[in-house]
């Protein structure tokens, strides 16, 4: 059973090493995760600037282009210590690590709610491993996740929470301590959620490989 979700909202911080930061990541290093013990699966979303329009952000959530979810089961502690000390050693090996990147808000949020739509027959755990269109992330703001689930398009939701015993591993100024909801969308369109008082709230669309030309030409 799935604990929590990890996440991380980056920023790119050279404008033309967007395709050199996707070929990194997930040709190297998101598969470096999954053999880590806890570590049961992982998704990159990107946020086209065809999309940026229409985002309600906070600074510095505003300079995100991507965000990243691993979900992690228990025993939580021993899978986040082994997860930051992977990380570290990447970091420690120039060859392995890219240093063109800023992560805004980072860290473990545990689950709270798992809801599919009336429509989808799979499990709502099961949710994350269907493929799907676009997903709309929300930091902050009031949500009904079950209502969120039952919106046309929509496969399904997650809410994540930012508790108290996790905060230390958290990294952000903003959204820290704020609840976030992963929405999975079979619309390819941008959807349209009421965001209330929302800290961050996109409609990413999900990476395929070798598709990375969204900020810079194809060579």
């Amino acid at each position: 059973m799935v604990a929590a979700g990890f996440f991380s909202f980056t920023e790119i911080t050279n404008p033309a090493a967007h395709r050199a930061y996707n070929e990194w990541h997930m040709l190297d290093h998101m598969p470096e995760q999954f053999p880590l013990p806890g570590v049961v699966f992982g998704q990159r979303w990107v946020l086209p600037p065809s999309h940026v329009g229409s985002a309600i952000a906070v600074a510095p959530l505003d300079r995100v282009h991507y965000v990243t979810l691993y979900l992690m089961t228990d025993p939580l502690t021993s899978a986040l210590d082994e997860f930051a000390a992977l990380g570290a050693s990447l970091h420690a090996t120039p060859e392995r690590w890219f240093e063109a990147r800023r992560s805004h808000l980072a860290g473990p949020w545990t689950v709270a709610s798992q809801v599919r739509s009336p429509s989808t027959p799979i499990r709502a755990e099961a949710i994350p491993a269907r493929p799907h269109r676009s997903v709309h992330v929300q930091v902050g703001g009031a949500v009904d996740v079950a209502a969120r689930a039952s919106e046309p398009g929509v496969v399904g939701a997650w809410q994540f929470v930012a508790t108290a015993s996790l905060r230390d591993r958290r990294r952000g100024q903003v959204g820290g301590d704020d609840d976030i909801v992963v929405t999975w969308c079979d619309d390819i369109d941008l959807v349209r959620f009421d965001p209330g008082a929302a800290t961050f709230a996109a409609t990413f669309v999900p990476i395929v490989p070798w598709q990375w030309d969204w900020f810079e030409p194809s060579p």
